[in-house]
């Protein structure tokens, strides 16, 4: 869950002009093609923003799964 301080960030930076209009660039400007090495890339940069998840010792309950 996000904290108040987080909330409000995330409120702020959805408010903002310049963070709209880069998103748009960056759709605009978008490659379709991404080799497998570019999107590991990708993911390993964002994998370091956010720190590593603790480790569940719990069973997941799959009595509900559908396919």
């Amino acid at each position: 869950m996000l904290s108040r301080e987080e909330k409000k960030e995330m409120l702020e930076d959805a408010r903002s002009e310049i963070r709209r209009n880069n998103f748009r660039e960056a759709r605009e400007n978008a490659t379709e093609d991404m080799s497998l090495d570019e999107y590991l890339s990708f993911l390993d940069s964002v994998q370091k923003i956010f720190k590593p998840f603790t480790i569940s010792r719990r069973t997941t309950p799959t009595e509900f799964n559908k396919l």
